[in-house]
C-alpha cells in the first residue's frame, strides 16, 4: 500500500498551527464588528457559469471544476466521451461538469446580493471568512486551498466606504503587530493611460502586462505589451507612467502632468485624493500607480497591501465594482470590498515572530492522576475550575510523576495542580508553576480562587 500523502497546495494544521490562525481570524473578525460589517457564509461549491468569465482569461484557468455524478452510466458512455473532448479543447460541457469550487469570496457574495437583493437593508456590509481553491502552481505563500477574509459594502457609492476599508486594514495590520503599506490606485487611471495608449479596448492588455511588473520587470512588460501591438511610443507613454516616484504628493503632479486634461484620469486622482484625505495621519497609505489588479471587475479605487522587513506578496486587496451584480442580471449594484491573504499573513507573522505567547495557552491546568480516590477528587475540582472558564485536564492514567510532568511540558501546560494520599487526607492540593517552577500548597476550597496566570 502506498503511503498517506496530501494533494499537492494543500496542509494539515496542528492544534499550534490551528491556534494561530484562530488568533489571526479573531483579530479580523472582531475589526469587522467593529467597523458594522455582520457574518455570511457561502457554499463551497458554485454552478460553473456562476465563476466562468468573471476573473479574466487567466482566472478562468484557476477554476478547480468537480465532475458531475453518474459518468460511469452505461447508457450515457458515449455522450461521456464526445463532452470530454470539449473539456479537452478548452470548452465547457454540463455533461461532465456543472459545478465549482469557489475561486474567491466576491463573486459569490455578487450572487447571494442579486439573489436576494429585495430583502437586504442598504448599505448591506458583510464579512466572510472561508476557505476558496485555486488550480494554482503551489509555491511560498501560494496554496491551492487557502482562506480568505472579506469585507465588502453594497448599495452605496460613498468614498466614505473607502475610507474605511483602509482604516480596517490599518487597524487589524496593527493590531496583529505586522508594519504594512498599503497600496492605493484607481481602475479610472489606468482607463486614462488606455485612452492615452490606443483606446479603451487595450486597457485589458495593459493592466495583465502591468499587474506582472514585480514578477518579471519593466523589459519583459515591455515585451509583453509590444506583443499586443503596442507601438513603441505607446510602449514609452507607459513607460513614464510606471517610472513616476515620490511622496504622494509628488506622485499625484507627475501624474497630473502626464495625463493632461483626460476627464477619466482627473476623477480618478481626485478619488485617490479624497481617501488620502480623509486619512491625513495614516502614513501607510502609498500611492501606486503601477497597481493593477487583474480582476477585469474592479472599476474605481483598488488596494494591495505589503508586508514591510519581509519578502512576500500582497497580503491583502480589494478595491470598487460598481457594477458586479449585473453579471447576474441585477445592474447598477455599487460595491467596494477587501480581502485578508490569512495563510500569508500567517507566514509573515511566523517571520517576524509577532504572535504572543499566550496564543499557544490551550490547556491551562493539568490536574495528576496518583490513584482512584485521588483522581476522583480531582474531576471535581477541575470540574469547579471550568465552570470558570479556565480550561483544564485530568490525565488519563494513575502513571508516574515523570510521565505526567512530561505530558504537560509537551502539551505546554503552564500549571499542575498534585494531590496525593496526603493532600486528601488533609483536603489540600499543590499547585505548580512549570514556567517558574514554583509550588504553592492550599485548601481545596481556595483553589478556584487561585490565579492562573
Amino acid at each position: 500500500m502506498a503511503k498517506p500523502s496530501l494533494p499537492q497546495g494543500t496542509r494539515d494544521f496542528s492544534a499550534a498551527v490551528v491556534r494561530k490562525r484562530m488568533y489571526i481570524f479573531q483579530t479580523i473578525r472582531s475589526v469587522f464588528e467593529l467597523y458594522g460589517f455582520q457574518p455570511l457564509e457561502t457554499p463551497a461549491m458554485e454552478n460553473l457559469d456562476t465563476l466562468m468569465g468573471k476573473y479574466g482569461e487567466e482566472g478562468d484557468k484557476l477554476i478547480f471544476k468537480i465532475l458531475n455524478n453518474g459518468l460511469d452510466n452505461a447508457d450515457k458512455q458515449q455522450q461521456v466521451r464526445e463532452d470530454f473532448e470539449k473539456i479537452l479543447s478548452g470548452k465547457s460541457a454540463k455533461g461532465i461538469t456543472e459545478r465549482a469550487l469557489r475561486y474567491d469570496l466576491t463573486i459569490p457574495f455578487a450572487r447571494y446580493v442579486a439573489m436576494n437583493y429585495g430583502q437586504l437593508t442598504l448599505p448591506f456590509k458583510r464579512y466572510q471568512v472561508q476557505p476558496v481553491w485555486r488550480a494554482d502552481r503551489p509555491q511560498r505563500g501560494r496554496y491551492r486551498e487557502f482562506y480568505q477574509c472579506d469585507a465588502d459594502v453594497v448599495g452605496s457609492r460613498s468614498l466614505l466606504n473607502e475610507v474605511e476599508l483602509a482604516g480596517i486594514y490599518s487597524e487589524v495590520f496593527r493590531k496583529l503587530g505586522v508594519e504594512v503599506a498599503i497600496h492605493i490606485n484607481s481602475r479610472k487611471i489606468l482607463a486614462a493611460l488606455a485612452e492615452l495608449c490606443g483606446g479603451p479596448e487595450k486597457m485589458i492588455d495593459i493592466t495583465i502586462a502591468i499587474d506582472k511588473l514585480d514578477k518579471i520587470g519593466l523589459e519583459k512588460v515591455k515585451t509583453e505589451l509590444a506583443a499586443k501591438a503596442l507601438s513603441p511610443e505607446q510602449i514609452a507613454t507607459i513607460e513614464q507612467y510606471l517610472s513616476i516616484a515620490g511622496s504622494n504628493e509628488e506622485k499625484i503632479t507627475a501624474l497630473k502632468k502626464l495625463i493632461g486634461e483626460n476627464e477619466t484620469g482627473l476623477k480618478g486622482i481626485e478619488e485617490i485624493e479624497y481617501v488620502l484625505n480623509y486619512q491625513a495621519g495614516n502614513t501607510q497609505l502609498v500611492t501606486d500607480f503601477t497597481l493593477a489588479r487583474g480582476l477585469n471587475y474592479y472599476t474605481g479605487i483598488i488596494f494591495e497591501v505589503k508586508a514591510l522587513n519581509v519578502q512576500m506578496g500582497s497580503i491583502g486587496g480589494g478595491g470598487r465594482y460598481d457594477d458586479l451584480t449585473g453579471l447576474f442580471d441585477v445592474p447598477n449594484v455599487p460595491g467596494v470590498g477587501i480581502s485578508f491573504g490569512v495563510d500569508r499573513i500567517y507566514d509573515v507573522m511566523e517571520e517576524l515572530k509577532r504572535f504572543p505567547e499566550e496564543v499557544q495557552t490551550g490547556t491551562q491546568v493539568l490536574f495528576f492522576n496518583l490513584g482512584e480516590a485521588e483522581s476522583r477528587n480531582a474531576f471535581s475540582l477541575m470540574q469547579q475550575l471550568r465552570s470558570n472558564n479556565i480550561a483544564c485536564e485530568l490525565f488519563h492514567e494513575n502513571a508516574k510523576f515523570d510521565k505526567q510532568f512530561r505530558y504537560a511540558e509537551k502539551k505546554q501546560i503552564p500549571f499542575v495542580v498534585i494531590i496525593g494520599s496526603e493532600e486528601l487526607a488533609t483536603n489540600s492540593c499543590r499547585v505548580k508553576n512549570q514556567k517558574t517552577g514554583e509550588q504553592t500548597v492550599l485548601s481545596q476550597t481556595d483553589l478556584a480562587a487561585f490565579a492562573f496566570q
